[in-house]
């Protein structure tokens, strides 16, 4: 700048003329003062200026440029008033201000967080800066759509989930959050790891000891403090682009008009009302949600207002499915190919596109069908006039809009409607919990308090008051108010449980996104949840309610002391650290889970943290990126509660561990929680538990559905007892020439892409790093895969080697050739369009779809950014310098235009895979021997003219990096492929969604299962409950749908006057012989006719030199026969028996431990 003469003056100035410029709110009031670091680079120096200057709000738009931020944001700051108590503080709405300012509280890491908080109480003015964002408000008060920047990196799981639009209203959405105990905290959490515009926090309360059972956000020098003003920092710092507010004096109902969503978790039915009758009058309409936890039970109420439009009630996909025929009736069969069952329903309008004869069809009108079957439907169309289907066509579903009507509260507590039901063995609950909760607000109302835990006098008086409102309802009363199911929610109505919070904070942090977005159906209208098998199952004196003064008050005066001290004294394991790992920790910390001075818990897990975690795993912070996870998240725990025993370790757990959590281990513990994220993991822990006998608390989630399973020794069947079939995968041939949807053009991507960048380097150094053994290893094979190898190590050293950029371009210009022209080019040529299959059909029915070959065009975005990813990783493997020009569009364009591409001639005779149970693309042949010599022959020639010390870099993929381009390339092959089979493109995100294989991930859903789990780990630590007592969930917080069952008790096998299940292991001790195993068996009636360690034979009846082993010890014939290597630490080894009753019946036994040492 100072070189083009404009000096400090233009820079001094500059700010003050562009806050003028960008300037489209004025600020409320005041003078302030703002400090602006204006930074100026130049190649030679950089000029740091602090301007100081009291413009009113002359600079608000340009810090909203300036400031960093990882998105565009419009929030607002206010000061705090100092005072609380003061009622003529500035009552301007902490959302109506513009972002000019802030202050931050204390830092608890290296990140500077941006807070804010007032305490105004004053009605809020109607100004015209609120009327002009009224005007920028979508209709039923969703956030502005507006395009916001939408860190993908971060939010990529979300994204998955969410898409886009609803990203962005959600970016625009600013929430109030009132109550900031344990339900409060979960939901304002949830909110801004989603990524709200802001949150507003509202509380007029202190800081107990009490809440410490509920509020993770809490730490002891926090008593006393505004409970508000305690929590701000550390939810600001779970995302810095999310504006946090606080509110500390009384609310009035005019200040919700500045958000597009409230929700109460802590106030009285008269406010409810009044504040639900505003929000439902207004225009538009104010999303309003009531939701408390009182001790095990739960409610939730939404009012969207009058008329709530869910623009994707599922958040499913449009089904899809393949033509395969459509008849000229009135109405129309239409068929689909058998490839996949069609998921549509009676009633569902549907689109036709690409339909050939029949083109009538491809009007883009939406039809309804019906008589939906798994192939075919019927269509409400007389076709009877319209051309002859001839072939092609894809169906697609519509998705229509819903608009519900919601009830404000007032009326929808004398009429509720039908309830969302979670557990039909509890059907009739939800009316007399709808009963109870307006008792308990009776009761608080009236003496100003909540009951007293263990106070029969206040359980019969809240009994009274159901009775009492029961008698009033007519028509509509409960025949049986179950006063013991009262007298348990009496006891424990004052306290806010972590579980029951984690669990709600889930749901209705869900429903605040649906309110902010019209993404998933809304609650309609009333939830009610209890846990009252949680409770112990020994009656409890009531003097075990009693508060100890400790942080546990509020849980001992739901469960007692005794159970208390069960949970402190637990030895737990938790298996992972993510995001179910994170809910995992905050949540046993605060229940107090081994937090005693015999209590321990471990929790391991070999990953790192990585950018794309920070959305969902709370406990990390973006400083903690590179970190182990474990670690991190062990030592968040500890500050959550400073008594809590834990070790972090970095061990994956499987066979290979098995030094590290050995027996002992094993032994020593009193329940597992799995918190992992793939199968294999879940299948081995799985085996551990049952071969230890102990409780495994499962669960997952993907997307917006979670489900959880208690695997409880001798009463449940196990985790591994049954499984989801395997996912269909597409035949090869589909894959690599017949693609007809984009996950085949992406999944041929992906394998391309490590195929040229990773194996086939890694096959090049495997060679150059010892020729002679590599090239004795392709002889030894000799078959089509090691020629497939040779050959593209000798094509990377030879004819595509490569030594210039220029190289790399002329290289990935003629693989453009190769992959969409070329080859459709042959494939068309072998297959014509009216080829016939060998039954006379047409070859190129449904689901092929013909391809037409590609032309380059420089003057195409996608050819020239293929081209220009494939050369930069092209480069990348060879070691060459990338030179800057290449991402400039028109030099690329110029170097691509030198390439000559020779001319392309169909050869005859080319196999081209068609059968579907083909595995390999690679067809054997009778010259492999001959053609992998002349192949080494020819490699060695090439080696010897390689540079010393030449070596190839493989690239491995990573998904989650923007700017290495290996997303770029992957989408670029599979939406170059798209084209040539006419198939709808997909952005990259959308390819990284599907060739990264990401999993849809929300914090909700995983805060929801978190809390489902420890309700049953209450269950699991107490002992002595029953099958019936224990549940299995599954949930889908989209339509909404809750689902909980007691589980499915394990097989029992029978013999004699004995009996056993999957859970039992039978011990054999003093380390016996052959012989004396044998005799033990025969002793129970069951003759063994085989016994096996590991993979091998030890004896078998039949083999009678085997009787010579007889008087051997098992453990030794392990050693001998079995090579089996025991360790130190083991001191035991298993074997299986294969046994027959006395009538050669075959008996499955449990495996046999013998114990050796």
């Amino acid at each position: 700048m100072l070189k083009l003469g404009l000096g400090f003056g233009f820079i001094a100035f500059a700010p003050i003329f562009l806050g003028f410029l960008f300037q489209r709110y004025v600020a409320d009031d005041g003078i302030g003062v703002w400090l602006i670091v204006f930074v100026v680079a130049s190649s030679s120096f950089v000029v740091v200026l602090l301007v100081m200057v009291g413009f009113r709000g002359c600079f608000s738009s340009l810090l909203h440029y300036m400031l960093p931020r990882k998105r565009a944001c419009e929030g607002a700051v206010v000061e705090e008033d100092r005072d609380t108590n003061n009622n003529n503080s500035a009552s301007a709405s902490p959302i109506k201000r513009h972002r000019i300012g802030c202050f931050s509280a204390h830092t608890a890491g290296p990140a500077t967080n941006v807070v804010s908080s007032s305490s105004s109480n004053n009605n809020h003015s109607s100004s015209s800066v609120a009327k002009q964002e009224e005007e920028h408000t979508i209709v039923m008060a969703m956030g502005d759509s507006n395009p916001s920047d939408i860190d993908e990196d971060l939010h990529s799981r979300q994204l998955a989930v969410y898409g886009r639009e609803t990203m962005r209203r959600l970016f625009a959405s600013n929430v109030l959050v009132s109550g900031l105990q344990g339900l409060g905290a979960e939901i304002a959490k949830n909110l801004v790891l989603a990524g709200v515009k802001s949150v507003t926090l509202h509380d007029e309360g202190v800081v107990e000891l009490w809440d410490f059972s509920g509020n993770f956000l809490f730490s002891e020098n926090d008593v006393g403090k505004n409970r508000a003003l305690a929590s701000v920092q550390k939810l600001q710092e779970l995302n810095n682009a999310v504006i946090v507010h606080t509110l500390t004096s009384e609310l009035k109902k005019e200040q919700l008009s500045d958000f597009q969503a409230v929700v109460f978790t802590d106030i009285s039915l008269q406010k409810a009302i009044e504040f639900n009758d505003y929000c439902h009058s207004h225009q538009p309409p104010i999303a309003f949600i009531k939701t408390e936890v009182r001790g095990l039970f739960g409610s939730v109420f939404c009012d969207f207002g009058p008329e709530f439009t869910v623009f994707d009630v599922d958040g499913e996909d449009p089904h899809t499915g393949i033509i395969a025929s459509i008849s000229n009736d009135n109405p129309a069969l239409v068929s689909c190919v058998d490839d996949e069952r069609l998921e549509f329903q009676d009633g569902d309008l549907v689109v036709f596109s690409e339909v050939h004869g029949m083109t009538e069809l491809n009007d883009g009108k939406p039809r309804k069908i019906k008589n939906a079957r798994p192939y075919s439907f019927t269509v409400e169309e007389d076709t009877t006039n319209f051309g002859t289907y001839e072939k092609g066509g894809i169906v697609t579903q519509v998705k229509q809009p819903k608009v519900l009507n919601f009830k404000p509260l007032k009326e929808a507590l004398r009429d509720p409607g039908d309830f969302l039901l979670s557990d039909f063995s509890k059907f009739d609950r939800p009316p007399l919990l709808h009963l109870a909760f307006q008792a308990l607000d009776k009761f608080v109302s009236e003496l100003g308090r909540f009951p007293i835990a263990g106070s029969e006098e206040d359980a019969q008086k809240l009994i009274l008051l159901a009775g009492n409102i029961n008698e009033t309802l007519g028509d509509g009363s409960l025949k049986d108010i179950n006063p013991k199911l009262l007298r348990h929610f009496a006891f424990g109505a004052k306290a806010v449980l972590n579980p029951m919070a984690a669990m709600f904070g889930g749901i209705v942090g869900q429903e605040i996104v649906k309110a902010c977005s019209g993404k998933f159906h809304p609650l309609f209208q009333f939830f009610y949840f209890d846990s009252v098998e949680s409770l112990p199952t020994e009656p409890l004196d009531s003097s075990e309610f009693r508060p100890l003064n400790s942080r546990y008050d509020a849980q001992i005066s739901v469960f007692g002391s005794r159970l208390q001290k069960k949970l402190e004294d637990a030895k737990a394991f938790i298996v992972g650290s993510g995001a179910l790992g994170c809910e995992f920790l905050k949540n046993v910390a605060l229940m107090g889970v081994s937090c005693g001075n015999q209590g321990k818990l471990t929790i391991t897990d070999d990953d790192v943290i990585e950018k794309s975690n920070l959305s969902r795993q709370f406990l990390f912070r973006d400083w903690n990126i590179g970190q182990a996870k474990s670690t991190v998240a062990a030592s968040a725990a500890a500050l959550i509660n400073p008594h809590l025993n834990i070790e972090a370790l970095q061990n994956r757990v499987g066979p290979e561990t098995e030094n590290v959590f050995d027996d002992a281990f094993w032994e020593n513990l009193s329940v597992v929680i799995n918190a992992l994220d793939n199968v294999n993991a879940r299948l081995y822990v799985d085996q551990r538990c049952l071969y230890f006998q102990k409780p495994l608390l499962e669960s997952g989630t993907l997307g917006a559905k979670c489900n959880t399973q208690m695997v409880i020794p001798h009463l449940t069947e196990n985790y591994g007892a049954s499984r989801d079939p395997p996912e269909k995968q597409a035949p090869m041939c589909t894959v690599h020439s017949f693609p007809h949807n984009i996950d085949h053009c992406l999944t041929w991507a992906r394998s391309e892409f490590e195929g040229l960048l990773e194996k086939t380097p890694a096959e090049v150094n495997a060679y150059l790093s010892n020729p002679s053994e590599y090239a004795a290893a392709m002889r030894n094979s000799g078959d089509a895969q090691a020629r497939d190898n040779l050959e593209h190590v000798l094509e990377c050293l030879d004819k595509e080697k490569c030594e210039t950029f220029q190289d790399c371009i002329l290289w990935a210009r003629l693989k453009f050739e190769d992959y969409f022209a070329n080859r459709v080019k042959q494939l068309v040529y072998t297959f014509p369009e009216d080829a016939p299959t060998s039954t006379g059909a047409p070859f190129w029915s449904a689901p092929k779809r013909f391809p037409h070959p590609l032309q380059f065009s420089a003057h195409d975005p996608g050819h020239l950014h293929f081209v220009m990813a494939a050369s930069i990783l092209r480069a990348e493997t060879f070691g060459i310098p990338i030179p800057d020009w290449v991402r400039n569009p028109k030099k690329l364009a110029e170097a691509v235009d030198r390439v000559i591409v020779p001319e392309f001639q169909p050869k005859k005779d080319v196999k081209i895979v068609t059968d579907e149970k083909t595995t390999s693309v690679t067809a054997a042949s009778v010259d492999d021997a001959l053609i992998i010599n002349e192949l080494i022959n020819k490699l060695e020639h090439c080696r010897k003219n390689l540079p010393p010390g030449f070596k190839m870099k493989p690239v491995q993929f990573e998904k989650d990096d923007d700017t290495n381009y290996h997303m770029d390339l992957i989408a670029g092959l599979a939406n170059m492929r798209a084209r040539n089979y006419s198939i709808p493109e997909v952005d990259k995100l959308k390819a990284k969604f599907i060739a990264g294989r990401i999993i849809p991930a929300i914090a909700t859903s995983t805060a929801m299962a978190t809390g489902l789990v420890c309700l049953e780990l209450y269950k699991v630590l107490d002992g002595g409950h029953k099958l019936e007592d224990y549940r299995n969930t599954f949930a889908n917080l989209a339509l909404p749908l809750f689902s909980m069952a007691e589980p499915v008790p394990p097989k029992v096998i029978k013999h004699r006057d004995m009996s056993w299940t999957v859970w039992d292991r039978w011990i054999l001790k003093d380390n016996p012989t052959l012989r004396e195993l044998l005799e033990w068996l025969k002793a129970k009636g069951l003759n063994a006719y085989s016994i096996s360690c590991g993979s091998c034979l030890l004896y078998n009846s039949m083999f009678p030199r085997h009787r010579e082993r007889m008087d051997k010890k098992v453990v030794d014939l392990a050693r001998e026969v079995a090579k089996m290597e025991l360790p130190p630490y083991r001191r035991h080894l298993d074997v299986v028996v294969a046994c027959e009753d006395d009538e050669d019946n075959d008996i499955d036994i449990p495996q046999i431990s013998i114990y050796f040492r």
